[in-house]
């Protein structure tokens, strides 16, 4: 069955969506599996936290009410830092646009609430890339990302953080990407061409995969593997 962005609807998820928790922590750890790739996992009790907190968003189904997806905010050094998390789409959903209205949403909900943060996160999803640079990000290194250690913490659950450790934060599998809200911008071009070639970008990826992989830094993931959003 072929979805449509219009049959769903995307929200500030509240104590109402409690019920969904479980769901949700499930397809994220299934989804991670699926693609080789890691995720930092969070329990039931998070996700309510950030539900309880208005700092989630939840996608779901308008007739069934099924869920559909799911993204939620978390805050770094006072504030300063804001990263839009645990980005998952119902694999029955995806194709329908939900990962792009799901982001877009969080983004308007971060700088909403942080006007003044700066909005970053890490991700091997090529996908979720593409989203972020229409949202205005750009790809940084980890060093220009918070500095605060419970971030970092967060990364011990992902299987890829043997690489981020033995590269003394440097280098994994994910890119960092940050949103500056007092970066200039720059007018747009009338019919200016993309600047992002992704396709190119996506054999850097790989090669970036390859370099690793030469110095054993990770281990080999089936060619197959795609990232799910």
């Amino acid at each position: 069955m072929t979805y449509h962005i219009s049959d769903f609807k995307v929200v500030i998820a509240n104590e109402n969506h409690h019920q969904y928790a479980s769901e949700i922590c499930r397809t994220m750890e299934e989804s991670a599996k699926q693609r080789g790739t890691g995720i930092a996992k969070r329990t039931e009790e998070y996700v309510r936290l950030k539900m309880d907190e208005g700092k989630a968003i939840i996608a779901l189904h308008v007739e069934t009410q099924i869920f559909g997806g799911f993204c939620y905010i978390e805050t770094w050094e006072h504030g300063k830092y804001v990263a839009n998390s645990g980005l998952i789409v119902n694999p029955e959903f995806r194709g329908a646009g939900l990962a792009k209205e799901i982001k877009k949403k969080a983004f308007e909900l971060s700088r909403k609430k942080f006007p003044e943060a700066k909005l970053f996160g890490l991700t091997t999803s090529l996908a979720v890339m593409k989203i972020n640079s229409e949202l205005g990000y750009k790809p940084v290194t980890f060093s220009e990302l918070s500095a605060d250690e419970a971030f970092w913490k967060g990364c011990q659950s992902c299987v890829n953080y043997d690489i981020l450790s033995r590269t003394g934060r440097k280098h994994c599998l994910c890119t960092g990407m940050l949103y500056d809200p007092h970066e200039p911008k720059k007018p747009k071009a009338r019919k200016k061409r993309k600047y992002h070639s992704w396709k190119a970008y996506e054999r850097w990826l790989r090669f970036k995969r390859y370099v690793l992989l030469k110095f054993g830094i990770v281990t080999p993931v089936p060619e197959r593997e795609k990232v799910f959003v």
